[in-house]
């Protein structure tokens, strides 16, 4: 896979042997991101689902509101570098460059001048069975998962479904690269639950709220600030699920 390498190991044992091993390690891509000739991200990334992280980022960050605000996306030839777009200008202003939660060197050179506003998400019924379903789904591992122990996890699903299943160095891509995958097909966000093998910061809470969805369910834990604001906005969070088990922060 081009997302991993296998390198030879040295293994210590506290009785002061040794032995040679095998690992297979996760490979850091970079992409520069590109927005109407604007230099705008450089994203620590896997290299899979490219186009998914790009649309998603664009939503989750204000830039869009639906794929069709897109003109067109260009990838080079070694996918260093993608170039958006848009069918709207953008008025630009500097932003001070920024380590969000990702545990990734993502960073943000402008923003968009036009306040990101979220809006309190509806009412949504869910069912405890797929919840269950998700983490049972989560289980069962992924690709990079399973070879390297490395990656991040997001499953994108529809009414207990899984529609998709994607994976990232850096949760907060791969909760991008499940929300891309839905704009780009035409799926309602507003139908949809996400499942995540991360923590939750407020800054994924804000990114799941831009899109519309209304359930976020966690295999790990929120934190005090990303309860309070899915309780601002109604978004339904779900945490520590397992195929057991599952906490709902009051």
């Amino acid at each position: 896979m081009e997302n991993v390498e296998r390198f030879t190991t040295t293994r210590l044992y506290p009785d002061g042997h040794e032995e040679s091993g095998e690992a297979a390690l996760i490979s850091e891509h970079n992409l520069n991101i590109i927005i109407n000739e604007q230099p705008v991200y450089t994203l620590v990334c896997t290299k899979n689902d490219l186009k998914e992280l790009v649309v998603g980022r664009l939503l989750t960050d204000g830039f869009i509101e639906k794929a069709d605000d897109i003109n067109n996306i260009y990838f080079c030839k070694y996918k260093y570098e993608a170039s958006v777009f848009l069918k709207s200008d953008i008025a630009w202003e500097e932003t001070t460059v920024k380590v969000p939660t990702c545990c990734t060197g993502n960073r943000t050179f402008v923003s968009n001048a036009k306040e990101h506003v979220l809006h309190r998400l509806p009412d949504y019924e869910w069912k405890q069975e797929w919840v269950f379903s998700l983490a049972e789904e989560f289980k069962n591992g992924a690709k990079i998962h399973d070879m390297t122990g490395a990656s991040h996890i997001c499953i994108l699903a529809r009414e207990g479904k899984t529609l998709f299943v994607t994976e990232d160095i850096g949760r907060h891509n791969a909760i991008d690269k499940a929300i891309g995958y839905a704009l780009l097909n035409q799926i309602p966000l507003s139908e949809c639950m996400l499942f995540t093998s991360g923590r939750v910061p407020v800054d994924m809470v804000e990114k799941v709220i831009a899109a519309g969805v209304p359930v976020l369910v966690s295999k790990s834990v929120p934190t005090v600030q990303s309860v309070e604001l899915a309780k601002e906005y109604n978004l339904t969070l779900i945490c520590r699920a397992w195929p057991d088990r599952c906490e709902i922060p009051e």
